[in-house]
């Protein structure tokens, strides 16, 4: 037989995508034995909680529908009744179980029951199409919805597909595939059903959390890890796939409990965002970097006879416009001393005048094996050594905001119609906003403060010619 001999077709409509923190709107079951449907099932769902707005205008139903509908605890024993010996199908299907799963859990019941996934299964059978979402299914082989994203729809559809793959493949293809699509995803164990699946396949950024509830109201709590994609539901999959389970992924996959996210119109603002709450947050499993509230410059002090010939000046927080003959930026001394280091290899610069070396006479040890041009020992003018650092030092200078004034870099999520606007004026952010009628109000109340991780972010950024593309120079009152 192709594909198991019981089968629940369910569809849920939900007030989210989070499977813990969001609840059921809708259930619809098709139940299946035999290949015929021997129940036909459907029921609104009162959440307990607000539908959003966005929500109600997606799918269509509405607090007011379901005001007087039955809260989930009086529907279990008839949910539990018509999935009994079944395996439980649905698309996306980890995502739909899980919403089950934890509504049963939150009444003291357990809930299990084999998974058939029709993502999975359309991926097995139709290999050389990208697109295995619900409404490529109707468009590929004319399925045909009643009403899409309400339960009873979608679930009629899942029934159709199943109908239709059977027909076409033989048994022994439909078996394999159905194997495929019953194989259960690796994720941590203390993860929620479900939770991995709820990740949209959007650009953002993720939290990995080691409580499974989230804080109170108005409290913050410490993630073991924050990062970013282009591509959530994809890149959280990989940090706990079977391959991935090894070194700061393993230790990851035995503590995380929760999996948060935000999602964003595009990468410059997944990195942003990333970058925001990992300095706000210092997540333990990142890499924090360190000091960039003491980032410095460069100035040479001419004349000067004493090593060392310059000075370390503060730009953490100051306005890169009214900045005047500085080289660099620098989160530490250590960073600073590295280029000086490589600038006196390069152009036989004196450690010792450079301040890297002690001793304030006769040759340094770099003159001894040639590495240095004598400054120490009168083989060079101090002035002559010190225009030679000076013009190796020019290179390393923030290179010059190359626009006149503020600019936007306009990013848009087709899918989702998400859509930001971040500003940046002489390489600082001086804020985001979702519409372009608030950018006025944004750079009325903006200051330049220069922060070196947004600097290095945006020159990184920038350097890609298709992200020049997107950047539209601002007038004085915010228009493009």
């Amino acid at each position: 037989m192709s594909l198991p001999r019981r089968l629940a077709f369910l569809d849920v409509e939900t007030t989210g995508a989070h499977p813990v923190r969001d609840r059921v709107t809708e259930i619809a079951i098709l139940r299946v034995e035999d290949g015929e449907v021997v129940a036909r099932w459907e029921s609104l769902v009162n959440p307990g909680m607000s539908i959003p707005g966005m929500i109600q205008d997606l799918i269509g139903i509405t607090n007011a529908m379901v005001a007087e509908a039955p809260r989930f605890d009086a529907l279990a024993d008839e949910v539990a009744r018509l999935l009994e010996g079944c395996v439980f199908v649905a698309h996306n299907a980890r995502f739909d179980y899980g919403f089950i799963r934890n509504e049963f859990a939150r009444l003291g019941r357990e809930f299990e029951a084999p998974v058939l996934c029709t993502v999975k299964l359309s991926r097995a059978l139709f290999p050389e199409h990208h697109r295995h979402g619900l409404d490529a299914l109707i468009e590929r082989h004319g399925l045909a919805c009643g009403a899409r994203h309400r339960a009873m729809g979608d679930a009629e559809v899942l029934w159709q597909f199943a109908r239709l793959v059977q027909g076409r493949f033989a048994p022994e293809v439909m078996a394999k595939a159905a194997e495929r699509a019953m194989k259960a995803p690796a994720q941590p164990p203390g993860l929620p059903e479900g939770m991995l699946e709820a990740v949209p396949d959007a650009p953002g950024i993720y939290l990995f959390y080691a409580e499974a509830e989230p804080p109170p109201p108005g409290r913050e709590q410490r993630p073991l890890y924050v990062g970013r994609s282009a591509a959530l539901r994809g890149r959280v999959k990989e940090h706990f796939a079977g391959g991935a389970r090894k070194g700061r992924d393993a230790e990851l996959a035995a503590r995380v409990k929760r999996v948060d996210w935000v999602e964003t119109a595009g990468e410059l603002g997944a990195l942003l965002l990333e970058a925001e709450l990992i300095r706000r947050l210092r997540p333990s499993a990142n890499r924090l970097a360190e000091g960039g509230e003491d980032a410095f410059a460069l100035r040479l002090i001419p004349h000067r006879k004493r090593a060392p010939i310059y000075e370390r000046v503060g730009i953490a927080g100051t306005d890169p416009a009214a900045w005047e003959d500085l080289h660099g930026a620098f989160r530490n001394r250590r960073e600073a001393d590295n280029l000086l280091r490589e600038l006196a290899l390069l152009y036989r610069l004196c450690p010792r005048r450079l301040g890297l070396e002690a001793g304030s006479s006769g040759a340094c040890s770099a003159h001894a094996v040639k590495r240095c041009a004598g400054v120490c020992v009168g083989r060079e003018t101090s002035a002559e050594h010190d225009a030679r650092l000076a013009a190796a030092l020019d290179a390393t200078r923030v290179r010059p905001w190359p626009w006149a004034g503020p600019v936007a870099v306009v990013e848009h999520h087709a899918p989702s119609g998400r859509e930001a606007h971040h500003v940046f004026d002489h390489w600082c952010h001086l804020g985001s906003a979702e519409r372009a009628a608030e950018l006025p109000a944004l750079l009325a109340g903006a200051q330049r403060a220069f922060d070196l991780d947004t600097w290095r972010l945006l020159s990184r950024w920038l350097a890609t010619p298709a992200h020049l593309a997107t950047v539209r120079p601002l007038r004085d009152d915010g228009a493009f």
